[in-house]
C-alpha cells in the first residue's frame, strides 16, 4: 500500500487543506497502464480529530490491504459535515469536491457500487448524512458510535469546540431538515428511495448509545435494511479500531 498525504488548495473551502490517502499498489500503477477501477472508502473523523486520526490510532492500512481498498481521509473541522452558516462548506467539500479531486489524481472508480463512506462519532453522523443525501453516490455507509441524533446535541448547545450557531446560524430546531437523520430516513422510506447498505455499531457504555438505539429502532420499524452491532465499549479508539476492521470486512467487495 502507498500512504500519501496531500496538501491542496480547495476551491470549495477557499483555503489549503490536508487529505490522507491509502492506495493499493500494483504493477499497472508503475507502468501507467491501469483502469480507474479501485474501490474507495471515504473515512470521516470525529469532533476534535482531523485527517490524521485513523492513521494514528488504528491499523486502517493493514485492514484496507486485505481488501485491496483505497481509503481517503479528509478534514472537516467541527462542522458536523455541514455547509456552515458562518464557516466553510464542508458538506459540499466532502461529498463533491474531494471525490472529484481525488479521482483526477488516482485510479479510483466513480461507480456507485465501488464507493463507500464511514466514520466515527461526528464522522458517523456525517457518513449517514452524506449517504442519505447522496444515495446515488455510495453503495454502503457505516456509522461507528455515531452522533446520530443531531437534535439532541443541538439542544445541549456548545461544547468541545462544537458551536451550533456557527454551523446552523439562528435556526431554532434541526427537526425535519436535511440535518436530521431521522427525518431523512423516514422521507426516503416514504418515497421508496434506493438507499446504500447501512451498518451501525456502538458500545453499550458509550454516552451516545441511547441515541444510536433510537435510530436503530426507527430504521427497523421502517423495515429498511440495516446491519446493527453493539457490544461492550466506550467512546474511544480501542472500540473504533476493531469496529472499522469489521466494517471493511462487511463492505460489499468481491
Amino acid at each position: 500500500m502507498s500512504f500519501i498525504q496531500l496538501n491542496f488548495n480547495s476551491k470549495c473551502l477557499g483555503m489549503r487543506t490536508n487529505v490522507n490517502v491509502i492506495i493499493p499498489e500494483s504493477d499497472e500503477i508503475f507502468t501507467g497502464q491501469f483502469n480507474k477501477n479501485l474501490k474507495t472508502l471515504y473515512l470521516l473523523h470525529g469532533l476534535g480529530n482531523d485527517y490524521s486520526a485513523y492513521m494514528r490510532y488504528t491499523s486502517i492500512e493493514r485492514y484496507a490491504l486485505k481488501k485491496n481498498l483505497a481509503v481517503v481521509m479528509p478534514s472537516a473541522d467541527h462542522s458536523f459535515y455541514t455547509d456552515m452558516e458562518y464557516g466553510h462548506k464542508y458538506f459540499t467539500f466532502i461529498s463533491e469536491e474531494i471525490p472529484q479531486f481525488i479521482r483526477n489524481i488516482f485510479p479510483l472508480s466513480d461507480k456507485r457500487e465501488d464507493n463507500f463512506i464511514a466514520g466515527h462519532s461526528m464522522g458517523g453522523y456525517g457518513s449517514f448524512k452524506i449517504a442519505l443525501l447522496k444515495p446515488e453516490s455510495f453503495a454502503a455507509a457505516a456509522s461507528l458510535s455515531g452522533a446520530l441524533d443531531i437534535n439532541h446535541l443541538f439542544i445541549e448547545g456548545p461544547k468541545n469546540g462544537f458551536n451550533t450557531k456557527s454551523i446552523y446560524g439562528d435556526m431554532e430546531t434541526l427537526e425535519n431538515t436535511d440535518n436530521d437523520l431521522f427525518y431523512l430516513i423516514k422521507k426516503h422510506a416514504e418515497n421508496g428511495v434506493i438507499l446504500p447498505k447501512l451498518y451501525q455499531t456502538c458500545g453499550t457504555e458509550d454516552f451516545l448509545y441511547d441515541d444510536n438505539v433510537r435510530f436503530r429502532d426507527l430504521v427497523q420499524k421502517l423495515k429498511l435494511p440495516l446491519t446493527y452491532k453493539e457490544g461492550p465499549g466506550e467512546h474511544e479508539w480501542g472500540f473504533w479500531d476493531n469496529a472499522i476492521k469489521e466494517v471493511i470486512d462487511w463492505l460489499p467487495i468481491d
